[in-house]
C-alpha cells in the first residue's frame, strides 16, 4: 500500500520541474495526478469482481509489475503526452491490485482481528505521505524527478517479489470451507453493502478536504513558505497515522464498529469549524490539523472492517467498489472545494466538512438495526 500510494504522491514535490521539463503549463501537470486517480477507481471496479472468479494471486503480482512499468515509462517520457499515457497506466495498474491487497489481508485474518490487520494494512498510505514525500523530494535534489520515478519503480517492483512469496499459500476464509461461486454485483450491491459504500465516500470526502486543502489553507492564513511547511505537514500526516492504527485497535475492541465510526465522524464534524474558522495562529492551526486528521482516520478501519466482513464470494467485489467509491470522494471533495473557495474562501470548508461528516454519522447509525456486528 505505500508503494501503490508513493507512485502517486511522490510526483506532487515536482510538479513546477515536470511542467518546465515537459514544456507545458503547472495546471496541466497538476491533472496528472487526476488521470491517475480517475484510471485508478476505474480498474478497481473491473478487477474486483474479476479477482473474485479467477483468484487474487494473479492480480497480487501482474499488478505491481504493471505500476512498476508505467512509473519508468512516466520517467522515460519526453512529452507531457507521454507522462500522462503512462500514468494513466500506472494508476490503472494500482487499482486492479489495491482492492485485492485489503482482500486478501481479510481473507487471512478471522473478524476479531480484521480491524487491526487492516489498519495497518491501510496506514502505509499514509506513511507514503509522511516518509515518502520527503525521501522523495530529497532524493530529487541528486537525481530529479525522473530518477524519483525509477526509485518508486524498484520499490514497487519489491513489493511485487514480496507478494509473490506471501500469497504462495491461498488464502482460506476464517472458519474453513471450500471456495464459492462468485455471485457478481446483484448479490454484492446489498443496501447494507450500499449504505457501507456511501459511509466511505461521505468519510474519504471529509478526509480528502482537508488533506488537499490544508498547506494550502496554511500559506493563505499564515504566509508560511514551502519549506516552513515540512513540519506542520509531517505532524499532520502523523495524526493520520495514529489515527488509523488506534482505528484498527477500537474495531476490534469496541462491540459496535458503526458506532465507532459513527463517533468518529461526529468528532470530525465538530472540528471542522474550529479548523477553519479559527485563525488565532499557525500552531494552533496544525494542533487542529492533527485533532481532525486523527478523529477522521479512526473512522476508516472500522468501515474497511465491516465491509471486509462480506461473504468470501463477494468479498473482491465490494473491496474494489470500496477503492472506486473513494476515488469518487477524492474527486468530489477537491472539485467542490474549489467551488466552494472560490466563493466562499476557506471558512466555507467548515460547513462542507461537518455536513460530510453529518452525513457518514447518520449513515452508520441508520444502518445499526439488524446488521451484524
Amino acid at each position: 500500500m505505500f508503494a501503490a500510494s508513493a507512485s502517486g504522491t511522490t510526483r506532487a514535490p515536482f510538479l513546477l520541474d515536470m511542467a518546465r521539463d515537459l514544456s507545458t503549463s503547472l495546471a496541466l501537470t497538476a491533472n496528472v495526478m487526476a488521470m491517475t486517480s480517475v484510471a485508478w477507481g476505474a480498474s478497481s471496479l473491473v478487477a474486483g469482481p474479476l479477482s473474485d472468479r479467477i483468484g487474487r494471486r494473479p492480480f497480487l503480482i501482474l499488478g505491481p509489475l504493471g505500476l512498476a512499468l508505467g512509473t519508468v515509462g512516466v520517467a522515460a517520457s519526453e512529452t507531457f503526452a507521454g507522462v500522462a499515457a503512462w500514468a494513466t497506466a500506472a494508476g490503472a495498474s494500482a487499482g486492479t491490485f489495491s482492492g485485492a491487497l485489503v482482500t486478501e489481508v481479510s481473507s487471512r485474518v478471522e473478524d476479531r482481528q480484521r480491524g487491526r490487520a487492516l489498519g495497518w494494512t491501510i496506514a502505509g498510505q499514509s506513511m507514503a505521505l509522511l516518509v515518502g514525500v520527503p525521501l522523495a523530494a530529497w532524493i530529487g535534489g541528486f537525481v530529479g524527478w525522473r530518477g524519483v520515478n525509477l526509485c518508486v519503480a524498484a520499490v514497487v517492483a519489491l513489493s511485487a517479489a514480496g507478494l509473490f512469496l506471501t500469497t504462495t499459500r491461498r488464502a482460506a476464509p476464517p472458519g474453513g470451507g471450500g471456495r464459492r461461486r462468485p455471485a457478481g454485483y446483484r448479490a454484492a450491491l446489498s443496501p447494507r453493502v450500499l449504505r457501507l459504500l456511501a459511509m466511505g465516500v461521505a468519510e474519504r470526502s471529509c478526509y480528502a478536504l482537508t488533506v488537499v486543502f490544508f498547506a494550502t489553507f496554511l500559506q493563505a492564513t499564515y504566509g508560511a513558505s514551502l519549506a516552513a511547511l515540512a513540519i506542520p505537514l509531517g505532524i499532520f500526516a502523523l495524526g493520520n497515522i495514529l489515527g488509523t492504527v488506534l482505528g484498527g485497535q477500537l474495531a476490534d475492541r469496541l462491540p459496535d464498529r458503526m458506532l465507532t465510526y459513527a463517533g468518529a465522524m461526529l468528532c470530525s464534524a465538530a472540528l471542522a469549524f474550529p479548523l477553519f474558522l479559527w485563525t488565532g495562529g499557525l500552531a494552533g492551526s496544525v494542533a487542529l490539523g492533527f485533532g481532525f486528521v486523527l478523529v477522521t482516520a479512526i473512522a476508516r478501519p472500522s468501515l474497511m472492517a465491516a465491509l471486509g466482513g462480506v461473504p468470501e464470494e463477494v468479498r473482491g467485489t465490494v473491496l474494489g467498489l470500496n477503492v472506486t467509491s473513494s476515488s469518487l470522494g477524492w474527486l468530489g471533495a477537491a472539485s467542490l472545494g474549489g467551488l466552494v473557495l472560490a466563493e466562499s474562501g476557506f471558512a466555507g470548508f467548515a460547513p462542507m466538512a461537518a455536513g460530510f461528516g453529518l452525513l457518514g454519522a447518520a449513515l452508520a447509525i441508520a444502518g445499526r438495526r439488524g446488521a451484524p456486528r
